[in-house]
């Protein structure tokens, strides 16, 4: 089955709200070139500007998180609706990130991915193994209990937008990368973890790569027959840099 790839940028706590708005005017036109599906994903602050500038383009602008809550006493946080609201379309869920320094766990990503379903929005929910993990010959095992935790509860239907972000926590910001073996073997098994939970569709699921993706590896990692797109850090910062891996999809 085709599946259209989707490149998305964490900016993470990276650029001010006009640097942001820089920055996706200089990726409006790589990403109207491009046959991919193009993402940023600013920090909150920067949502509302950074959708604004984009409006028009082929560009779509996410949040880096959600609260599951609608609305209440929780100082500090930001729902669905309002990241909707200011114009976001997707949200990442589960960064590693946020899973070693906020203490995210498999059951906060499934009421965080509850909430960003119900607003419309597209979830970018993100997996993967620490390198003790996969040293330990347990790859196999923390992947299908995030997929599997993540995704509980819900039916095909409601997963329909759904997208994958597997993240080996030992290749983000480290500047190592999985193998092109890695990636798709890891990629292969989160697709089979899929099937068993929503059948047909895990067939139409896309799976981003992310973890120190860069111009020079783009290429290869998104060649893999089961790799859909990346999920950017760092080199989403630059236009250059970026604009090489908008072209490699």
């Amino acid at each position: 089955m085709s599946r259209k790839p989707i490149i998305a940028g964490n900016w993470k706590l990276n650029l001010t709200v006009d640097e942001g708005v820089a920055l996706v005017q200089a990726l409006a036109a790589p990403a109207a070139a491009s046959k991919a599906e193009v993402v940023v994903c600013p920090t909150a602050l920067g949502v509302h500007a950074v959708a604004k500038a984009a409006a028009g383009t082929a560009i779509g602008v996410g949040g880096q998180n959600c609260h599951w809550e609608e609305k209440g006493a929780f100082t500090g946080e930001i729902s669905a609706s309002l990241l909707k609201a200011a114009g976001a379309k997707y949200v990442i869920l589960g960064h590693s990130e946020r899973r070693q320094f906020f203490a995210e766990t498999d059951e906060t990503v499934n009421k965080r991915l509850k909430a960003v379903l119900a607003q419309g929005l597209i979830p970018l929910v993100c997996i993967g193994e620490t390198l003790a993990e996969r040293d330990g010959g347990k790859l196999e095992e923390i992947l299908s209990r995030q997929v599997k935790g993540a995704l509980a509860g819900f039916t095909a239907a409601q997963l329909s937008t759904l997208v994958i972000a597997y993240e080996p926590v030992w290749a983000i910001g480290t500047g190592r990368t999985a193998s092109t073996q890695q990636a798709q073997d890891a990629h292969a098994f989160v697709r089979s973890v899929l099937r068993g939970i929503v059948g047909g569709l895990a067939d139409a699921v896309r799976i981003q790569y992310g973890g120190s993706v860069k111009a020079d590896n783009a290429k290869e990692l998104l060649s893999q027959p089961d790799v859909d797109g990346a999920l950017v850090g760092g080199a989403s910062l630059k236009a250059a840099d970026f604009t090489a891996i908008i072209a490699a999809a």
